[in-house]
């Protein structure tokens, strides 16, 4: 790192920092603070969206995974697109007619205060495992930034969060993630076109994998042995397993669709259209987002070796070839490739893109906790809270609580734990939410309040135990169905014998 690349860096962090100054002077009650007062345009719903929806694994995370598994890394940003796709054309204007401001609200308005309670608190422990992983990636990427301890780069990314979105609420999440679209929609399109003129194209993009690959003991090391292999690992999008891949594919889309940040964002707009307009900006937006995403992880591929990788190599006999990079974890294969192939300036602008995106991305999703812990849970707790004053306080404090403890964990959780948990957050949310949501906004009045209870904790348990259990199959298959299965047996049942 250079002082051109920190001066980068610090050019994206003041201008963030300004958007969140600028912002919060917008807010003047709880209700600007929460949904921007309802007056947010289509592209203030899209940057709130893409700036929570957008995160580490959004980025960091698409070339992470396009490293090892090529274009099945795909399946966040595609999956994420179809989410935000089916939110605009099923679910923005009935989320809109409900009259509430979050997806618990609206659980205990058709079902009671019961299910919604153990509602809120199943949904808030996914989104806050979410928020933990965006702390993890943000910290992470801090500490290859700049020369600093673990701690202080924890605490520095949740200052940053904090600064992000506790001053300007949705309106900073809102304006921050428009500012943050911008610069990353050029630093990957820039990436894009570094890799493809540097690799020489699709083609020799494919052909430095073979070479890398083809016979080597790097190819030996990750069970690749021919040409095949390296189609089938890096050419499909269920390089993983079909099972696993249209899981992940799922689950993104569910979280979307269960998720109090990206509601939020719809009930923000001033109409029904601009709200459907927000969603339908995000959805064709986010995807591309991806492809720059396997292009870089796909070209680092060729370029580098992990330390695992490396000492796996000499093991066997062989040896490195000449002027290849070791990475200590393959979260590095994005910031490494800033840092090595971009001109210096731009390279720090494009890391501090990096840096926003993952703290935009922990910052909107712990507006959503904050948010649900308001108006669902302390407001039934206190009267109090129903003051506009007090309820934008508490919320702001809880954003601040959320994000300490995240940090506190960050310190003492081994970052791949964690990672894996968020991976699995997306689907909790979706087990949790999507089956209740969807029968009370489309089919209200058929599924007695009990069985409702018995989606909302059978879809989760059915989750964590296919994941303790090692199910072939993909968790959230499991929860859902269970999820499912309870809504139809409440269908079927008569209300008197279920009440």
């Amino acid at each position: 790192m250079s002082l051109l690349n920190y001066l980068g860096v610090l050019l994206v962090l003041l201008l963030i920092v300004g958007v969140g100054i600028l912002s919060g002077r917008r807010v003047k009650s709880a209700s600007d603070f929460a949904t921007g007062g309802g007056k947010s345009g289509a592209w203030m719903i899209c940057g709130t969206i893409m700036g929570a929806l957008v995160s580490s694994q959004a980025s960091i995370g698409t070339a992470q995974l396009a490293f090892q598994f090529g274009i099945a890394a795909w399946w966040f940003t595609l999956g994420s697109g179809i989410g935000c796709l089916i939110l605009a054309i099923g679910y923005a204007a009935p989320l809109r007619r409900s009259g509430k401001t979050t997806l618990m609200g609206i659980l205990e308005q058709e079902y009671g205060r019961g299910v919604e309670y153990v509602g809120s608190v199943l949904s808030s422990i996914g989104i806050f495992i979410s928020v933990l992983a965006q702390v993890v990636a943000c910290t992470g990427l801090i500490t290859v930034i700049f020369p600093i301890s673990l701690p202080v780069a924890a605490l520095v990314s949740v200052l940053l969060m904090i600064v992000y979105v506790v001053f300007g609420g949705a309106w900073g999440a809102g304006m921050g993630g428009i500012v943050k679209l911008v610069l990353l929609y050029v630093s990957c399109i820039t990436g894009l076109v570094v890799v493809l003129a540097t690799a020489g194209g699709i083609s020799g993009l494919l052909g430095q994998l073979n070479q890398a690959l083809d016979g080597t003991l790097l190819g030996a090391v990750q069970g690749i042995s021919n040409t095949e292999d390296i189609a089938a690992r890096y050419g499909s999008l269920v390089a993983r397993g079909t099972a696993k891949d249209l899981g992940s594919g799922l689950s993104l889309m569910l979280g979307v669709l269960s998720t109090q940040t990206y509601a939020q964002a719809i009930w923000s707009g001033k109409s029904d259209r601009t709200a459907r307009r927000g969603a339908l900006l995000s959805a064709f937006l986010i995807p591309p987002i991806g492809i720059a995403g396997i292009a870089i992880g796909m070209f680092m591929r060729g370029q580098c070796v992990t330390q695992a990788e490396a000492e796996a190599i000499l093991a066997a006999g062989g040896s490195l070839p000449e002027g290849i990079k070791i990475l200590e974890s393959t979260i590095q294969v994005f910031p490494t490739f800033v840092v090595t192939y971009l001109p210096v300036l731009f390279a720090g602008i494009v890391l501090g893109t990096l840096l926003i995106t993952v703290v935009g991305g922990g910052a909107g999703l712990s507006l959503g906790v904050a948010t649900i812990m308001v108006n669902d849970i302390y407001k039934k707790l206190s009267a109090r809270f129903e003051q506009a004053g007090i309820a934008l306080t508490a919320t702001r404090i809880t954003i601040v609580i959320v994000l300490a403890v995240s940090a506190c964990i960050t310190c003492v959780v081994p970052s791949a734990t964690i990672n894996d948990f968020g991976f699995l957050s997306m689907g909790l949310r979706g087990a949790v939410v999507f089956i209740p949501l969807t029968c009370a906004l489309f089919c209200p009045g058929k599924i007695p309040p009990r069985y409702a209870m018995f989606c909302v904790v059978g879809g989760p348990i059915g989750v964590l135990a296919a994941q303790i259990l090692s199910c072939p199959i993909d968790p959230l298959f499991v929860g859902m169905a269970v999820a499912l299965a309870a809504a139809l047996a409440g269908g079927l049942s008569p209300k008197k014998m279920a009440s």
